[in-house]
């Protein structure tokens, strides 16, 4: 018997099953429930050994299910297609029909017996090309022209012309027989036959494709945010497939780009999104290989323009000189910002990005080796994740969070952002602030970051130590794999090195 959870024991072991929805079972070869051993007899181990094959069966499902309605939408790009067709072999048929007077009309017994047969001959090439028509399932379509032009035996012209007719009722019959047209579908399938250049294909970036990439990318815990950002820029892209009727190739996203007001790492932000889901396409979804096979990635190879020498140093972030530190801190004060105030100490002191502040719980303020430490245990690199001594000038503040703290975080925040960040409206708090005190785009909270590394480099802190104390890698195989690190009272002795500063009622100085 089934068990809850989608588990069932078997001989002792348990297995993981899902039931095929009916709409999809005839991509998984008919098949009605998905099944596979768990190899454990333990109910725990079971539970979560479940999830990531469950996770890859939905997708899987998802995949089928968005491939059969895509099936299903192609009725309009195919009977595109045809009518295109349609029409260059009716102008072809029709210039050759001009070139040759009516039967039998004029001229000598010689000149007359020519242009029968020429007349023949063309309704031969135009009974051939019907044929193509008739092996896409128009059965008895030849048969039906050559009666059409046995019965008007008048001119080739008005053949062909009469005879186009039939040929695309016939299309549209067979596109609502394939793909069961609604009544309103018949009707848009009338008007693209008839005018097949005014129908605008839709994006191959369809909303139900991206549900299905979501699906898969969240079994493989991908962040939310990273996950949205992207799908947002791939839905830019998709309304712009759309609007243009272009077709997803090099010059196609080379002039979507030129659309694009933003710098050009954004730029490549976007490209990197069209790369993530062009790989994802070609690996799992076979109706985009199909569509796509032997296509190379349109998402690469573009020249974005690239700041050099003086350009590119205008641009970077600036580091907060030391005398404008108290600037920050006193104006927080006289705000009545006082968390923030709390907050431009801590970076002051360690060096740490906005959001691994705003996650320290108290439970992260721990012991190392007899020296008090921030264990910083989840943070945007493998390399942020590091625990950092706690400056002797942070102590007394420290304990103040700690004892104060209603919620288990030392800083206290508002913020309800949907990814559980909560620096958002402390980050939004501080550029309101710095902005007041006349600083520029180009000094944000992350400045405290660089100010900090800046003192470090210039106490003769080394290299590796420092990316050791803010989370960054090195670079070099023996520091980032083999290394231990540094011991904690080496880590505090380097991050003590950070200039000491003081509170004097609203304002810190140097000292």
């Amino acid at each position: 018997m089934a068990a809850a959870n989608n588990l069932q024991l078997q001989g002792g072991t348990y297995h993981v099953r899902l039931a095929i929805p009916e709409d999809v079972r005839k991509a998984f070869g008919g098949r009605k429930i998905l099944s596979q051993s768990l190899k454990t007899s333990l109910r725990s181990e079971a539970m979560n050994r479940r999830l990531p094959i469950l996770a890859q069966w939905k997708a899987d499902i998802a995949t089928a299910r968005e491939q059969k309605i895509a099936t299903r939408e192609q009725w309009r790009p195919e009977l595109a297609d045809k009518s295109l067709t349609l029409d260059q072999s009716i102008d072809r048929h029709l210039l050759e029909a001009l070139k040759n007077p009516p039967k039998g009309k004029g001229g000598t017994a010689t000149e007359i017996t020519a242009r029968v047969e020429q007349f023949e001959r063309d309704k031969e090439a135009f009974f051939r090309d019907a044929q193509s028509l008739e092996n896409a399932g128009a059965e008895g379509l030849v048969e039906r022209l050559r009666h059409h032009f046995e019965q008007d035996p008048t001119t080739m012209v008005d053949g062909v012309q009469s005879a186009a007719a039939i040929t695309r009722d016939v299309m549209i019959q067979i596109a609502a027989n394939r793909y069961a047209l609604t009544p309103t579908e018949v009707i848009e399938a009338s008007g693209i036959v008839r005018m097949p250049a005014s129908y605008k294909p839709k994006s191959p970036i369809s909303k139900a494709r991206l549900a299905v990439f979501r699906t898969f990318r969240e079994a493989r815990k991908v962040s939310a945010k990273n996950i949205d950002q992207q799908e947002s820029k791939l839905l830019k892209l998709s309304t712009f497939l759309t609007q243009t009727g272009k077709p997803l190739d090099f010059d196609c996203v080379s002039a979507w780009l030129d659309t694009i007001t933003a710098t050009s790492k954004t730029k490549q932000q976007y490209l990197n999104a069209g790369n993530t889901f062009w790989k994802w396409a070609m690996k799992y979804d076979p109706r985009w290989r199909e569509d796509y096979k032997g296509a190379i990635s349109p998402f690469e190879r573009h020249d974005l323009p690239q700041l050099k020498g003086k350009d590119r140093v205008d641009a970077q972030r600036l580091a907060f000189e030391l005398d404008e530190l108290p600037l920050l801190h006193g104006a927080a004060h006289k705000k009545g910002q006082h968390s923030l105030a709390d907050l431009i100490l801590l970076g002051v002191y360690t060096g740490a990005r906005i959001e691994e502040l705003c996650q320290l719980r108290i439970e992260h303020v721990i012991m190392v080796e007899g020296v008090q430490s921030f264990n910083i245990d989840d943070s945007k690199t493998a390399a942020g994740i590091r625990v950092v001594p706690v400056h002797p000038a942070l102590a007394t503040l420290v304990q103040r969070l700690m004892s104060n703290s209603k919620d288990g975080y030392l800083v206290p925040s508002d913020s309800k952002n949907k990814y559980g960040n909560r620096s958002d409206l402390l980050s939004k708090a501080f550029g309101r602030l710095k902005k007041s005190l006349g600083f520029g785009p180009l000094q944000v909270f992350h400045s405290i970051r660089k100010t900090a590394i800046t003192q470090l480099v210039r106490a003769s802190v080394t290299g590796t130590l420092i990316a050791e104390l803010v989370g960054h890698e090195t670079g070099t195989v023996t520091y980032d794999v083999y290394s231990q690190g540094a011991s904690a009272s080496q880590k505090l002795a380097a991050i003590s090195k950070l200039p000491t500063i003081h509170l004097t009622n609203d304002s810190i100085i140097e000292n």
